[in-house]
């Protein structure tokens, strides 16, 4: 089974009009050298390999050597096919440490890693992208093909997203392997694993809802002991009053905001956005609308 990187390069024909080495034999330079790396445009069609930045040339075509045109081996499928296993590493940010989930990755046998930082917020995930590429590339010469990661939260945390990688790996037939947690071991979407993956991808969702409703409990109960929730106030009784007299001359928030300046704080010399302005005004007419409901 294909599967070391300049085998892949080398099942495409070179594109590059210096160079044009066919199929089965590495690039070569002007001089009619081996080439001490693959042409960018040539390993650029494999898939998997567009993320790198350079494929050196392996030793067993001697690099630097006379190039000669070498003849296209077909190699026969196994018995039993090879799997690749991928390994993906993904920490938040850069204070987290991520060299623990890439030992466990390593230590479990991975081929290849992809490795990142980046919130699972962000929704293109350019080594997470680059890693299905690779799964898909190895899947179409017919490997089998495990995706590898330390543990659940590392894929993604919110349901819909887990669920759109399972449907990925499904769609590939690509197995999904945790090293920790609760879904230790490898598992099939396509299979019994589908359920299982939906079932730990609901609770995920359940857990950010309960954080999410446990953080709307905490700011109620401050404002009920008086307690001020979200910035710094930065609006004061002038600018209130030099904002309601713009709007009575009918300008718009973000023309009133260009008027008005902020004189405390961090934000002081600054203008304050329009929808301050508009939270603000709009406070002002609710608190004059009560006191006149109270008369």
């Amino acid at each position: 089974m294909i599967t070391d990187p300049y085998r892949l390069v080398e099942s495409h024909v070179c594109p590059m009009s210096t160079c044009q080495a066919p199929a089965g034999s590495p690039c070569r330079t002007t001089s009619g050298k081996v080439a001490l790396k693959y042409h960018t445009a040539r390993f650029q069609l494999v898939p998997a390999l567009r993320s790198e930045l350079h494929v050196a040339t392996p030793a067993v075509r001697h690099p630097g050597s006379v190039w000669t045109a070498l003849p296209v081996q077909k190699l026969a499928a196994p018995a039993v096919p090879m799997e690749v296993r991928l390994a993906y590493a993904r920490v938040s940010s850069r204070s987290q440490e991520i060299q623990s989930q890439i030992d466990a990755l390593e230590a479990s046998g991975v081929h290849r890693l992809f490795q990142e930082q980046i919130s699972t917020r962000v929704r293109e995930r350019p080594e997470m992208k680059a890693a299905l590429a690779a799964a898909r590339e190895y899947r179409s010469l017919g490997a089998k093909v495990t995706l590898v990661v330390h543990e659940m939260k590392r894929l993604g945390r919110g349901a819909l997203e887990l669920l759109k990688a399972a449907e990925e790996l499904r769609d590939a037939e690509i197995e999904l392997e945790f090293l920790t947690g609760p879904l230790a071991g490898k598992h099939d979407p396509a299979g019994h694993g589908a359920a299982l993956f939906a079932f730990f991808a609901a609770m995920a969702e359940s857990e950010r809802d309960y954080i999410r409703d446990k953080t709307l409990e905490g700011q109620e109960t401050a404002r009920t002991k008086g307690k001020a929730i979200g910035g710094v106030k930065v609006s004061d009784e002038d600018m209130l009053a030099t904002a309601l007299r713009l709007r009575d001359e009918e300008l718009s928030l973000r023309e009133i905001a260009s008027r008005l300046v902020i004189r405390t704080g961090k934000k002081r010399g600054q203008h304050p956005a329009p929808a301050t302005v508009m939270r603000m005004l709009r406070e002002h007419d609710e608190q004059k609308a009560a006191a006149a409901q109270g008369a």
